[in-house]
């Protein structure tokens, strides 16, 4: 089903005015090579790397090499085809757009990831788990509370860390109480999907239109209560079904290390800084990102010095699931249990700890589309989608393709597409992308990582069993937004 999605998603969510752009500022007419055996190769290509994305649990195939090689297929084959028609400036032209937009977005993530990694280290997540299964809340307060802190934790840190770690307090709590860890977990989902729509931290794709310029950071704000609505309807719906039966509280303390608050208080700095370089400098958000992972540096080093001590890999705290970050190392590390002595606090130590797989991975989506585009394929379906149908229809419709596919490649698409929209209508495809997800369990990585971690408890089937309740939400979102922000709509 989600191949079908992939090849409709492609057919219906991407727009490109000026495909064939041979230079900044110099536009010529739009090349349609659709119809040609390499355009239709190239998207042959691209649903066969994303089928093997698709199945990445079942293949144990990292998700980064089949959309690696597929990008690299691809860009051959636009190459190849404009050489044919004399123009060998487009494809260079373009791929160099292509990898400026991946950049931007890479170095962005690596700090975040980095902060986030370092928090991990020093217990914060932890600590936070820890309070909450020894406070001995009954199940519909525990229900109530990890979707809240869902809410309110992804905006900051982003989608799939927040739904792990609350994710983990579910199964702690519900334990062998398989309906309410069913129930919890679905809301951690839509709860951390819908946090991280009203926020540029909170999202691959608010990320993308932030640093696209579509929306400035405060107008991100103006989501808030669509999503808000977006989370709370499936919320008082499936909360009905939790008892108020009180488990017995759980006795695990932990406690954060040396310098983890002064590294969150780092991070909300370094959030200041992005913000600033792009609204009064003009500059990227990345390199404002970057300049803020300076401050974790020198504040590592700092630590480093502070600790003057050699931990050993069992010392080492744990991961927010419960599992040793070290655990696997090279043999020549296996002198000490299997772990190499480590010294002190290490920034690049947890800038390796980053989501490798991940960032290669939108090398490869990011490339993949732009090839496409370079086909024809984004303006072919821009027409038909935001001329044909209209842009709120166009933009509704991002949100059940998010669900199917994945909404980092649509709205990648739509972004490149740039149709002309009001204000209005990115909040909305912002809104719809970032929340459309939640309707399947395959539909965002919040979902996906919480069926890994909850085998055979959370699954597909029993997410689409309230599907019904989070597409009421959804709706319900949009009506919200399109009242409330009437105004952007102009």
């Amino acid at each position: 089903m989600k191949i079908f999605g992939l090849s409709l998603s492609l057919l219906l969510a991407g727009v490109m005015p000026a495909l064939a752009s041979a230079s900044a500022g110099e536009t010529t007419e739009f090349v349609n090579l659709t119809g040609t055996a390499m355009g239709i190769f190239a998207l042959v290509l691209f649903v066969a790397a994303y089928s093997l994305v698709i199945f990445e649990e079942q293949l144990h195939l990292r998700k980064s090499k089949p959309v690696m090689l597929a990008a690299g297929l691809i860009w051959v084959l636009v190459a190849l085809a404009y050489a044919a028609m004399g123009d060998t400036h487009t494809p260079h032209t373009a791929i160099k757009h292509n990898l400026i937009e991946y950049a931007e977005l890479f170095l962005f993530l690596l700090a975040a990831m980095t902060y986030i990694n370092s928090m991990d280290e020093r217990n914060v997540f932890q600590t936070l788990r820890s309070w909450l299964v020894s406070r001995g809340f009954t199940l519909r307060t525990v229900f109530w509370v990890t979707g809240a802190l869902s809410f309110v934790i992804s905006p900051l840190a982003d989608n799939l860390t927040t739904a792990l770690l609350m994710g983990a307090v579910v199964m702690a709590v519900g334990g062998s109480n398989k309906k309410f860890v069913i129930v919890a977990c679905i809301n951690v989902v839509v709860a951390a999907n819908a946090g991280g729509a009203f926020s540029p931290f909170g999202d691959i794709t608010t990320l993308m239109v932030w640093q696209k310029g579509k929306v400035e950071f405060i107008e991100f704000f103006a989501i808030f209560l669509p999503s808000l609505v977006n989370w709370l309807i499936p919320a008082a719906i499936m909360g009905m079904t939790v008892s108020k039966e009180r488990p017995e509280a759980m006795k695990e303390m932990v406690a954060m290390k040396l310098g983890a608050k002064r590294i969150i208080f780092l991070f909300m700095l370094t959030i200041t800084t992005a913000v600033c370089f792009h609204n009064f400098l003009n500059l990227p958000p990345a390199a404002g990102m970057m300049l803020g992972l300076s401050y974790l540096g020198f504040f590592s080093y700092y630590l480093k010095h502070k600790e003057n001590r050699l931990h050993r890999g069992g010392d080492q705290p744990l991961d927010i699931m419960g599992h040793n970050p070290d655990e696997h190392q090279p043999p020549e590390a296996a002198g000490h249990g299997g772990h190499g002595p480590v010294a002190g606090f290490d920034l690049f130590r947890k800038i390796a700890r980053a989501e490798w797989d991940t960032l290669l991975f939108f090398y490869g989506v990011i490339l993949c589309v732009g090839g496409l585009g370079q086909f024809g394929y984004l303006a072919v379906t821009s027409n038909f989608m935001y001329t044909g149908l209209g842009a709120t229809t166009a933009n509704v419709l991002v949100g059940f393709l998010s669900a199917i596919v994945d909404n980092i490649p649509v709205m990648f698409a739509v972004l490149t597409m740039d149709p002309v929209m009001s204000h209005g209508q990115w909040l909305l495809v912002t809104l719809t992308a970032g929340v459309g997800g939640s309707m399947l369990s395959i539909g965002s990585a919040a979902g996906v990582a919480l069926m890994g971690t909850a085998r055979g408890v959370y699954t597909f089937g029993n997410h689409l069993k309230w599907t019904w309740a989070i597409a009421l939400g959804y709706g319900a979102s949009i009506i919200v937004h399109l009242w409330l922000n009437a105004k952007y709509f102009h």
